[in-house]
């Protein structure tokens, strides 16, 4: 039996209590669909193991508090983003600046994300949406709606990631900060199972308030 791996405060019943200073910066990490799946150690018949752990370390090491865990079985995006939600309600009512709270998805859990930005409706939250967009989603999912500060990453040989700049130009909300990353690491959708620089760094600079990734 998969057993969940819990990083930081997630779900911690405790979450209202846990130890947090107001100078904090958190990251929500989302993980892709395979690992939903698929045990820790398993590997892609193409894309080989989704590293999650050192992709957490990665977070963590550069002083964020990480919140996440692997998801068991096949979630509902929408109903997965609530629980979110919720959490970072919490965080900001503990007195955390919304500025400072960062949810990050790849894949499958880029939609998780876009649907906690859409239900959140607070301008001040960080997103970074990981491969996790497609021309037909805007008529597949009509109801995503970005809100926040956005960073969408995709890699060029990636079918399952293009420009997500239609979406943004057809969301309601007033997006202060927007950029685009295009890869050409020539991984395809491989490129989010592993902490690659050309993803994690600007990930990291998004979260701290480096809007023009500088």
């Amino acid at each position: 039996m998969r057993v969940k791996l819990l990083i930081g405060i997630l779900f911690c019943s405790t979450l209202f209590a846990c130890k947090t200073q107001k100078d904090d910066r958190f990251i929500f990490f989302l993980h892709n669909r395979f690992l939903e799946e698929h045990e820790l150690n398993e590997e892609h018949p193409e894309y080989g193991r989704t590293e999650y752990k050192e992709i957490l370390a990665e977070f963590k090491k550069s002083g964020l508090q990480v919140i996440s865990e692997q998801r068991n079985g096949t979630i509902n995006a929408r109903a997965y983003a609530i629980g979110i939600v919720n959490q970072i309600d919490s965080l900001i009512k503990t007195g955390v600046a919304p500025q400072k709270i960062t949810v990050v998805g790849t894949s499958k859990g880029g939609y998780i994300a876009q649907y906690v930005s859409t239900l959140a409706t607070n301008e001040n939250l960080n997103f970074v949406f990981i491969a996790s967009f497609r021309d037909n989603d805007i008529q597949n999912i009509p109801e995503i709606n970005y809100c926040g500060a956005i960073l969408t990453i995709y890699e060029k040989s990636d079918p399952f990631g293009v420009s997500a700049l239609e979406r943004k130009n057809t969301s309601g909300c007033n997006i202060k900060h927007f950029k685009e990353i295009e890869l050409n690491t020539g991984m395809g959708h491989g490129f989010l199972f592993k902490p690659l620089k050309e993803w994690i760094q600007p990930t990291l600079k998004w979260a701290n308030g480096n809007y023009n990734l500088n």
